[in-house]
């Protein structure tokens, strides 16, 4: 869990660091949209999110994280890539583009299990990756902020824009907190001779329990300091508030919204129009 950064800012003079707030989740966003489209081949799905894939890679190494933290955060994904495995071999499409992997008495695994349970992991790792890059290089105030201009548009309609984007912000902000307090409370259980590694599945579950109560109280128990220090220092969600830092646009952002719109543009050009890159060099060989 250490290795967990989700939700942590990570201090650094980037130039992602200096990008507005509101300017990042747009990206973001149009980012996450690129993830999930579908491509006529194999070929071009694994072409164009490997494409995708080197692109947020470079964003993460500009952010400074540690690809050793990020892969550290991926770990558990393998259970649910073995989920979807046997999901998928077990309840097989019937649209097959690739050969038959083995067959077994007439049971027939073809080898499109495994490259559709392979592009839903490399889709997880990409979007688990944009995440850590919006949450590791703003500001929590800062992105408070941007989810409140955001929603701007909804107080016409009498919608708390402000206490939603304050919600949201909290929320992310006591991620690595409630991770720190789980691996405390797992060391604390453990001293005490809880064992959540070892033993029957109903010893397994009792050490379950003993971990998630104390992690509910202490979550109660934060959430109403917090909720104590916010009204000693007079907040107010209906008052009409101030900012001392004014968010502004600058050229980086536009160039930013440029390049992502521009990958966006693309993606959705490919998709579309059914490209194949691998067919059209065979062409062009001819």
């Amino acid at each position: 869990m250490k290795a967990f950064t989700l939700g942590r800012y990570v201090p650094y003079n980037s130039w992602i660091h200096r990008l507005d707030p509101r300017l990042k989740i747009l990206a973001t966003i149009l980012l996450m949209v690129c993830v999930f489209f579908n491509f006529p081949t194999w070929s071009m799905r694994y072409l164009m999110g490997g494409l995708l894939f080197a692109v947020i890679s470079i964003l993460v190494a500009c952010t400074k994280i540690s690809f050793r933290d990020v892969i550290g955060s991926l770990r558990h994904l393998w259970f649910m890539v073995i989920f979807l495995l046997i999901i998928y071999v077990l309840v097989p499409n019937g649209n097959h583009t690739l050969p038959e992997a083995w067959n077994l008495n007439g049971w027939v695994v073809y080898w499109d299990s495994f490259a559709e349970a392979g592009r839903i992991l490399l889709r997880l790792v990409m979007m688990i990756e944009l995440t850590l890059v919006l949450t590791a290089s703003t500001k929590p105030l800062d992105l408070t902020y941007a989810l409140e201009w955001y929603l701007t548009p909804l107080k016409v309609f009498h919608f708390p824009a402000a206490e939603v984007a304050m919600i949201i912000s909290i929320a992310l902000r006591f991620i690595p907190t409630l991770l720190e307090d789980t691996q405390r409370v797992m060391k604390a259980q453990s001293s005490r001779g809880v064992d959540f590694e070892h033993g029957s599945l109903w010893k397994r579950l009792m050490g379950v329990t003993s971990l998630v109560i104390p992690l509910f109280v202490s979550s109660f128990v934060r959430s109403e300091e917090l909720a104590n220090a916010m009204e000693c220092r007079g907040y107010d969600p209906q008052a009409k508030r101030t900012r001392y830092h004014v968010l502004h646009f600058h050229w980086l952002d536009l160039l930013a919204l440029v390049l992502s719109s521009a990958l966006l543009a693309g993606y959705i050009t490919v998709s579309v129009m059914n490209l194949d890159f691998f067919a059209m060099l065979g062409w062009a060989a001819l």
